[in-house]
């Protein structure tokens, strides 16, 4: 292939540049074409390399996909999320009924009760946007075959059951069975927003689901290239014998300041997990869990590619530690858009300047990479470059504009190679992957409206992933 007229480096040069096979091969101000090969007219818009999400979960996002919006911005009250429920319960099968995004902004805390009058007929389980709650009807604790005096991690209070369960994911799929499911769709819509590469983020993935993943890339199933943290399981997975398609990624600490785990046993953990040629990344929303792996990785020693994951609540003090122990942040600026007005509302004000941090980091030289956090975040990886711009709640309210980003910077953050987030953003040059977004403007125009971007098309390895219709 080549691409004629194309623009690179944020608007510095104008090129033609030629694919052959996964890579590109030559770039020049002009190139003729050979025969039989297939020409792009760029006509001077913007072509980056692929974007990178640095944290996502892909199988709790293929499901989301199929299951109902049950909160912010699609559902925003309780009568709203009634309607999309009750609706649900007399158009469906007999089979679960599944939403997923909920916030108490919407409703208040849901339980059983309340399921149980919206959707009567049929077994219902929503998730909490945090991904760590789901809540049941009667139906679903009956599908699940939850007694009241059963022995089970559903929440009880004075003997009854909520219908709440908390961090039991695990318990969860074992009661409900089933596959996996498919990430054709998934692939497609992540390439369509020019993502070519994504780092899997879930604490619990195993060997099982390492092997999983890296099948639905060997069947061309996920055409993106693919991370996978997951437990200590991995520790023992060779990388070799993925044969290059899938990279073994961090030990995933899931942190949660109500239930920290044994310190020694985590140092050990990581120790394992570094002579092993993984790094650690940690889970921190709160200072408390921040404190935490800070300590932890402290008395562990550190690799020089550990993580923290969200950091979303970092006193400047904890920034020199960072720095200290040569760790690097992945967050999610979008957050800052799609849950600004709860934080303002709910945290404690002293902190709010302290809340999903950007600019800090940078001017401290703690490494810095984006990821959305799907499904509990917006995948749209333009869409959080704006919101790392503007630092500006869904309401409008301004959150810490001095954490805002120029929008080279905020492109940076999701450029960087998949192992080395944070690291010097990749280039489009000879030589590098033909991992590229031939966007549908020049970057002039797409820095003025962030959110407006979208690819026209998307190549991975070389291979057409994505092109907008009637385009090739």
């Amino acid at each position: 292939m080549l691409i004629r007229d194309a623009e690179i480096g944020c608007g510095r040069r104008r090129v033609d540049l030629r694919i052959d096979g996964a890579r590109i091969v030559a770039l020049d101000a002009r190139l003729q074409p050979r025969a039989d090969e297939i020409v792009v007219d760029a006509r001077g818009h913007a072509l980056v390399p692929g974007l990178h999400d640095h944290h996502l979960h892909l199988y709790a996002t293929a499901a989301a996909m199929q299951s109902l919006d049950c909160g912010p911005p699609a559902i925003n009250d309780g009568d709203q999320l009634r309607s999309v429920i009750a609706d649900a319960d007399r158009a469906g099968d007999g089979q679960w009924i599944r939403g997923t995004g909920y916030h108490e902004s919407v409703a208040g805390p849901l339980d059983r009760a309340i399921l149980d009058i919206w959707a009567p007929r049929h077994p219902l389980r929503v998730q909490h946007r945090s991904g760590r709650l789901w809540i049941f009807n009667s139906r679903g604790l009956e599908r699940l075959g939850v007694r009241e005096d059963g022995a089970d991690p559903l929440e009880r209070i004075d003997g009854d059951l909520t219908g709440c369960l908390y961090d039991a994911d695990a318990w969860l799929r074992s009661r409900i069975g089933g596959q996996r499911p498919p990430l054709d769709a998934l692939s497609r819509r992540l390439a369509r927003l020019g993502i070519t590469g994504v780092t899997d983020t879930g604490h619990a993935n195993d060997l099982a689901v390492l092997a999983a993943m890296a099948a639905s890339m060997a069947s061309g199933e996920l055409m993106q290239q693919l991370a996978v943290m997951g437990d200590a399981s991995l520790d023992i997975a060779e990388p070799e014998a993925l044969d290059g398609r899938v990279i073994r990624a961090a030990h995933k600490f899931h942190l949660h300041d109500h239930d920290l785990p044994d310190f020694q046993a985590t140092c050990e953990a990581i120790r394992r997990s570094h002579a092993a040629g993984r790094c650690a990344a940690f889970h921190c929303v709160t200072r408390g869990e921040l404190v935490f792996a800070l300590a932890v990785l402290t008395e562990a020693g550190t690799s020089g590619r550990d993580r923290i994951e969200h950091a979303g609540l970092v006193a400047p003090e904890l920034i020199d530690e960072l720095l200290r122990l040569r760790l690097r942040v992945v967050t999610q600026p979008q957050f800052v858009f799609e849950r600004g007005d709860a934080y303002l509302r709910d945290v404690d004000a002293v902190e709010h300047a302290h809340l999903y941090r950007l600019r800090s980091f940078l001017g401290s030289r703690v490494p810095l990479a984006a990821g959305s956090d799907a499904p509990y975040g917006d995948p749209d990886p333009w869409k959080a470059m704006s919101s790392a711009v503007a630092r500006r709640t869904r309401a409008g309210e301004p959150m810490t504009p001095g954490e805002s980003l120029t929008p080279e910077q905020a492109l940076d953050l999701f450029m960087a190679p998949l192992d080395d987030p944070g690291a010097s953003p990749r280039k489009v040059e000879a030589g590098a992957w033909a991992d590229l977004c031939l966007l549908d403007r020049p970057w002039v125009e797409a820095r003025k409206a962030l959110h407006e971007v979208a690819s026209r098309m998307t190549l991975i390895r070389g291979s057409v992933a994505w092109s907008e219709d009637g385009f090739l």
